[in-house]
């Protein structure tokens, strides 16, 4: 969801591991940090705010991967993947809530959704991103989704410029081909917007640029998140082999 797997500082070396959520206590302990997270350091306006969780209607329907510190057993990073059976059964894709995925139609049997990803401010560092995404890696190779899908956040605590000048940027060296295109429901509206600042990629979106991964069309306003939402577009045939055993190698 929010890019907010961010590596900053040097940390000193941990003791992680990642699994997926098996019992309804994980699951919750996924909801908790992505309250801290959104609820409280990012100031999302959240419906379950009363629960100190982060809860909505797909999380029943998701796989929740779950990255722990061994030492004190701390949940430290979540990430919540919707795969294309299960979206059936929730009504949809959540990104369906902010896009027109019509032009997807073709595809829906063949996507997997990732989102609500998040790591607690004080493991942001190479080491939990990696057991992350090698969780993920591990986890569409095993089930051989071909697509991933999901919306990719970014801050508009200035009002949006930034957002604007980073899709501006993404978008003229990563768009989608047009038949493969989304629609947002409340679009930013970027003509307004300074376009043109100088501004440095989030790490998250840059990850998913770098294993091949398309900017589908323009972003979505999300209000209740205060972010502009890029749609992003990943067939798993464009991540080498090469990246997908780097990611698994580091995660174990």
């Amino acid at each position: 969801m929010l890019d907010l797997l961010h590596p900053s500082a040097v940390k000193p070396a941990r003791s992680l591991s990642c699994e997926l959520a098996s019992t309804p206590e994980e699951l919750m302990e996924a909801q908790r940090i992505r309250y801290q997270v959104f609820g409280i350091e990012m100031g999302a306006r959240l419906p379950s705010a009363e629960t100190g969780l982060d809860i909505d209607r797909f999380d029943p329907f998701c796989d929740h991967l779950l990255v722990r510190d061994q030492v004190n057993s701390k949940v430290v990073g979540t990430y919540r993947i919707l795969t294309p059976e299960q979206a059936c059964k929730a009504g949809g894709y959540y990104s369906e809530t902010e896009f027109d995925m019509t032009g997807l139609q073709h595809l829906r049997g063949r996507m997997a959704e990732v989102g609500r990803s998040c790591v607690d401010v004080h493991y942001r560092d190479g080491a939990t991103i990696a057991q992350l995404w090698g969780g993920l890696a591990e986890y569409i190779t095993k089930r051989n989704h071909e697509y991933l899908i999901g919306c990719a956040s970014i801050s508009m605590s200035d009002g949006g410029h930034y957002a604007a000048s980073v899709f501006n940027k993404v978008y003229k060296l990563h768009a989608s081909p047009e038949e493969l295109r989304v629609t947002p429901h409340c679009r930013l509206p970027i003509e307004t917007l300074d376009q043109n600042l100088d501004v440095i990629i989030p790490p998250l979106i840059k990850g998913y640029l770098r294993l091949g991964a398309y900017i589908a069309g323009e972003p979505a306003w999300d209000p209740e998140f205060n972010c502009a939402d890029l749609f992003i577009l990943l067939p798993v045939s464009r991540i080498s082999p090469r990246a997908t055993r780097h990611f698994m190698r580091h995660a174990s």
